[in-house]
């Protein structure tokens, strides 16, 4: 008998997912062709970190209509939205404002045209940001406390984050009790991916300028190459990955650019070379540092050369997802979507700095939607022509079916932390 009062818990939280996931999917599909416009006009003009003037400005305008109190340029470009209804915990939801800068290639009607790219799917973001924003707001007989949504700049910079936190963002608005956000990916619409614990990789910037004495190209002994030291690092410091990390554990070194020299019968006083690092784990990271930092200097110790200037340039840390609040949306999400659109995926190796508020303490979620075909994506898995990544020119969302996922999923991940109290993670 004991158990029937747990039975009927269990049937009336369920009951009200359903419930939830009806009332946002009918608003949000009201909504759409008003979400479309915002989304092609965002596509069109992108903007690069810290310039995000334009778009900033349309996502505050976009908030103030649906009733939240605006604050601009936090953190420089960043917008923070807040609406408050009544006592309960604060969720944080963020959205990036930033493009790349870069060429779009698509072929969309309403492609960008001036020299910068929402090619890693920021647009997209935005949109289904406004989305959940005016679906929650619409919602708000069922749930209590405050909505902090902000627009974050310079996220492809790895800085954006940070300059939010450093112009007092939690000290100035509150500290949020949780914090979700999202990222597009080349899945199916339709589709979630998510994972407890780390779903980023720490990243940090390689920049070496190897030393040497220029001389020409004739004769070589006259001069100190230091072409061929740079040539050395570029092989040997993947033994680094290959030979002194453990196999088992995740890690990257990528030389992704080498510039010396001007033409072919002169050797160069210096090279400059630069690359990323990527990992999980910290004792990865500092162990693929130090690594490159050694391999560097002996390096030019070989060639008798002068010491290198090696700058190894730390970028994001690794997001950390809360298990508990993973464990407890998950449930949510797979209610709504169904379990074969709901699954757990493996750590994109790409980095964030939403890990910027997660340090601070907050228990946090950051989550994955698809924006391709799920026909293109079944087609490109099977030997298909392969779907355009993350940062491709080509990049190409759907936009409806993306858009409409993202916006119903962010509304119930929030609304599932809001529409009753429950305990902290």
């Amino acid at each position: 008998m004991k158990l029937l009062p747990i039975v009927a818990l269990l049937a009336a939280a369920a009951a009200q997912v359903q419930a939830q996931t009806q009332d946002a999917g009918t608003l949000i599909n009201g909504m759409y062709p008003q979400l479309d416009a915002i989304y092609k006009d965002l596509h069109a003009h992108p903007e690069i970190a810290f310039h995000e003037e334009r778009t900033a400005a349309k996502l505050a305008a976009e908030m103030r209509k649906i009733g939240f109190e605006v604050t601009e340029k936090v953190g420089k470009t960043g917008v923070v939205a807040i609406y408050k209804n009544g006592p309960g915990p604060m969720v944080l939801v963020r959205t990036e404002l930033d493009g790349l800068p870069m060429d779009e290639k698509s072929g969309l009607p309403y492609a960008s045209t001036n020299g910068a790219a929402h090619s890693c799917g920021h647009d997209v973001h935005m949109t289904a940001w406004l989305g959940a924003a005016r679906t929650l707001v619409a919602l708000k007989s069922q749930w209590k406390g405050t909505l902090m949504f902000i627009g974050q700049p310079a996220e492809e910079t790895v800085a954006g984050a940070k300059a939010m936190l450093d112009d007092g963002l939690f000290k100035r608005f509150g500290k949020p009790d949780y914090a979700f956000a999202l990222h597009s990916w080349p899945l199916a619409y339709g589709t979630i991916g998510y994972n407890s614990g780390a779903v980023s990789s720490n990243s940090d910037a390689i920049e070496i300028t190897f030393k040497g004495r220029g001389g020409h190209g004739s004769a070589p002994d006259k001069a100190l190459d230091p072409i061929t030291i740079a040539a050395r690092f570029v092989v040997d410091v993947q033994t680094v990955i290959s030979r002194e990390k453990d196999p088992k554990e995740f890690g990257v070194v990528t030389i992704g650019a080498i510039n010396g020299g001007t033409v072919g019968n002169i050797i160069p006083d210096t090279v400059k070379v630069r690359g990323t690092i990527r990992s999980y784990s910290p004792a990865v990271r500092e162990k693929i540092l130090a690594g490159v930092r050694r391999v560097a200097n002996a390096s030019s110790a070989m060639a008798d050369a002068p010491a290198p200037d090696v700058q190894l340039i730390p970028g994001g840390i690794a997001i950390d997802n809360n298990d508990a609040l993973v464990t407890r949306t998950e449930g949510v999400l797979k209610k709504a979507f169904g379990d074969a659109n709901v699954s757990r995926m493996p750590a994109m190796t790409a980095s964030e700095d939403f890990s910027q508020y997660v340090n601070q303490g907050v228990p946090s979620m950051f989550f994955f939607t698809g924006v391709y075909d799920p026909k293109v994506v079944a087609e490109a898995e099977h030997g298909g022509k392969p779907v355009a990544f993350n940062h491709s020119p080509y990049y190409a969302p759907v936009p409806e079916p993306s858009i409409k996922t993202a916006a119903q999923a962010m509304t119930l991940a929030v609304l599932n932390v809001m529409s009753a109290p429950a305990a902290k993670p």
